[in-house]
Order: structure tokens, then C-alpha cells, then sequence
């Protein structure tokens, strides 16, 4: 395809915190150019943003039924190829059902939906739609992310025995919500946000990561959920065993009243014959460890022959430079950007394009979800996942 892929926006407004974030992602490669957009339910407020980022008004619409119909009615070579949603979770559905059924491809800031029902409705509709449908767990986007599953697959680790992965945050450590900020408000209503807070907030990056990694299913949890902070209604903070495909034991924790952490995200992952190590606070080094011989340290670069053609293919500066939040965001954006162009050129995308996660990935997030708030109300130790 000779031109760059036209977006629509809905959501990511005046005082969004991610929209910002996808639109830098998005544009990175020069791939893709933002056209158009319904910027908040507030029509007001959705014209206004449009104006901040420089797009025509008659693009700039006052609801995501608005912009569908309208960009409908524009010819092929105007209206926008796909569409970016960016708002709070409970409107993630409805807005993803409407713009599949006007024939837009779809991405979708996580978690999927609001429930499980949801999720598996919308699984259906992409389906049947037939379009592409991708999930920013932009975490997946790093390169040594990408080295870690290239070295479990090649069998270089042997079997693995023992996955630990965490998610740390300090943010919500005073009551925010209170004080009106607007991310802490929504992230905390069950209203808009679902089941579960801390963990449908950034346990489900956990859970995506340690499965994309692995290539592990979980299969059972068993889930201990807390409201640290006295009268939030959704829990900040919460510790889950989890059964693995094969038997293979993991540990899952996150939180976000561990007062001093800014992103704490790591993973880990041990084999037969040895460990993998990553961690979102130094994202371009990571730690390979062996039963018989010294540590090793795996660095990002386009210049370093070590990596994997994979994780090759997601650096994007030399060694040395720093690079993180922003470019693995955008490999997402960009693999999808590529799958969707070969789909609008008649052809059959390479899988390197399809490298991101996907509805079903999606589903897999609201099960783990669900089956961890059965199983924080249960007696019982462990809960099967059913999705």
C-alpha cells in the first residue's frame, strides 16, 4: 500500500491519560495518520480536542455513533481504515460491536470489555466480521520480551517448571479517587472499570505477559483480592497461585498501594536448565541464568547478532540508546498497521505482521478476571478457568 493508513480515534480527549499515548504509538512509523475522531461523550469537550490536535471539524464528531455513520458515508479513498478505542472499560464493547458492524478494523485498549459475556460476544462478531481486531497489551511490544519467548520456545531453558510475574504500582496508595483525579475515578468504580480494580487495571498486562511469554495457558487459580485503602470499592491489591498448562506452577502479584513504585512490571521464568529474567524498569537488558554457568546479560540493539530474528525485528535503535514504553506501544501498532495494509492489497499478511495480541487473547484476560473474583469469594483453594 502507497499511502499511510487513516485512523479514527474514540475516547483519548482533554485529560485522557493512554489516547495521548496510542496516537504517538500509532504515528511512529509513519505508517499510520490520526483523520478523525470522537474524542469524549461530552461533544463539547470532543471539539475541542479535535481542535488541540489539529484535525478538521467536520472529522471531529460528538459520539462514536456519529463518527461511524459519518465516516461511512465518505468515499473509500477518505474515510478512516480503522478505528482506536481508548476509553474507559465499560464502553469498550459497545463501541467495538458498532464499529465492526460498519466495517472497521479495530484496536482496542485492554481489558477487552467489561465481562466475560462480553468478551465472547465480541470474539464472535470478529469472527464472523472477518476484520482484524488487535489488544494493546503494549508490554508484549519490547524486544527482550521477544527474545524471552524465542528462548522458551527454541528449548534452549529445557521444560519449564516455575513462572513468577508482578505488577507494582504505588499510585493509589492515598485516596486519588476523593480528590476527583479523573484516572483514579473511573479505575475505581465498579461502574466503569468492572469486577476488579488493581487486577483488571494492570493484572491482566501480568497475566497476558507471562502466557505470551510461556506459551502456557493458566488453567486454575487460586486468588486472595484486598481492598487496602478503607472504603474504595474495587481492591488495590491482590496474590494468585496459578496451574499452568503441563502442571507448571506460577505465582502472580500486583498492587498499586506499594507506596514508591512507579511501573514495577517483571517477569520471570525458570526452566530445566535455567532462567529468564526482564524487568520493565530496565527493559533493555535481560538476565539469562544458567544451573552451570555464570549469568549472562542479554542487551537491545539493532547492532547485537545474538537476538533473535524476532526481537531483531522489534529494535529499533543501536545498542546503548534508550528505547522503551513508547516504541514497544508502537510494534503493536505497527505489526497490526502492516497486517491490515497486506489485508486492503488483497494479500495474506506474513505472520511476523500478526504479532499481536489479538480477541482472543482478549477473552482469555476477562476469564482470568472473572475466575479471579470467584475464586477470592470462594472456600475453595482452587477455581478452574473457563473460557
Amino acid at each position: 500500500m502507497h499511502r499511510k493508513l487513516r485512523m479514527g480515534m474514540v475516547g483519548g480527549g482533554r485529560g485522557a491519560f493512554i489516547g495521548a499515548v496510542h496516537r504517538m504509538a500509532a504515528c511512529l512509523d509513519g505508517r499510520v495518520e490520526l483523520v478523525c475522531g470522537a474524542f469524549s461523550s461530552d461533544p463539547k469537550i470532543s471539539r475541542e480536542s479535535g481542535k488541540d490536535l489539529f484535525l478538521s471539524a467536520e472529522r471531529v464528531y460528538g459520539s462514536y455513533v456519529d463518527l461511524f455513520a459519518g465516516e461511512r458515508r465518505l468515499p473509500e479513498g477518505q474515510r478512516m481504515d480503522f478505528v482506536s478505542i481508548v476509553t474507559p472499560n465499560h464502553l469498550h464493547f459497545p463501541v467495538a460491536k458498532a464499529a465492526l458492524a460498519a466495517g472497521f478494523p479495530v484496536v482496542c485498549d485492554k481489558p477487552v470489555t467489561f465481562t466475560l459475556a462480553e468478551a465472547k460476544k465480541l470474539a464472535a462478531l470478529v469472527r464472523s466480521s472477518g476484520l482484524l481486531f488487535a489488544l494493546t497489551h503494549n508490554y508484549t511490544g519490547y524486544p527482550l520480551v521477544k527474545e524471552m519467548r524465542a528462548r522458551v520456545r527454541n528449548g534452549s531453558l529445557g521444560p519449564i517448571r516455575k513462572v513468577v510475574v508482578e505488577y507494582l504500582q504505588g499510585w493509589l496508595s492515598s485516596p486519588l479517587e476523593a480528590a476527583g483525579q479523573k484516572q483514579a475515578v473511573w479505575r475505581t468504580d465498579p461502574a466503569r472499570s468492572g469486577a476488579c480494580g488493581c487486577m483488571g487495571d494492570i493484572g491482566t498486562h501480568a497475566e497476558n505477559l507471562a502466557e505470551y511469554v510461556t506459551g502456557l495457558a493458566v488453567e486454575e487459580l487460586c486468588a486472595d483480592l484486598r481492598t487496602v485503602m478503607r472504603g474504595r470499592r474495587l481492591e488495590d491489591d491482590g496474590s494468585v497461585l496459578l496451574h499452568m498448562t503441563g502442571g507448571v506452577s506460577g505465582l502472580l502479584f500486583a498492587s498499586q498501594v506499594a507506596a514508591g513504585e512507579e511501573n514495577g512490571l517483571r517477569l520471570r521464568v525458570y526452566g530445566e536448565k535455567g532462567g529468564l529474567e526482564w524487568s520493565h524498569t530496565d527493559p533493555n537488558t535481560l538476565l539469562v541464568k544458567w544451573l552451570d554457568r555464570p549469568m549472562e546479560v542479554v542487551r537491545a540493539g539493532t547492532n547485537y547478532p545474538y537476538l533473535s530474528p524476532t526481537a531483531l525485528r522489534n529494535v529499533r535503535v543501536p545498542g546503548g540508546h534508550p528505547e522503551g514504553f513508547i516504541e514497544a506501544f508502537a510494534n503493536v501498532y505497527r505489526n497490526f498497521a502492516e497486517a491490515l495494509s497486506c489485508r486492503l492489497d488483497g494479500k495474506t499478511p506474513p505472520h511476523e505482521s500478526l504479532d499481536f495480541p489479538d480477541i482472543e487473547d482478549g477473552v482469555r484476560g476477562m476469564a482470568f478476571v472473572e475466575t479471579l473474583v470467584q475464586s477470592a469469594r470462594s472456600p475453595r483453594k482452587w477455581t478452574r478457568i473457563k473460557s
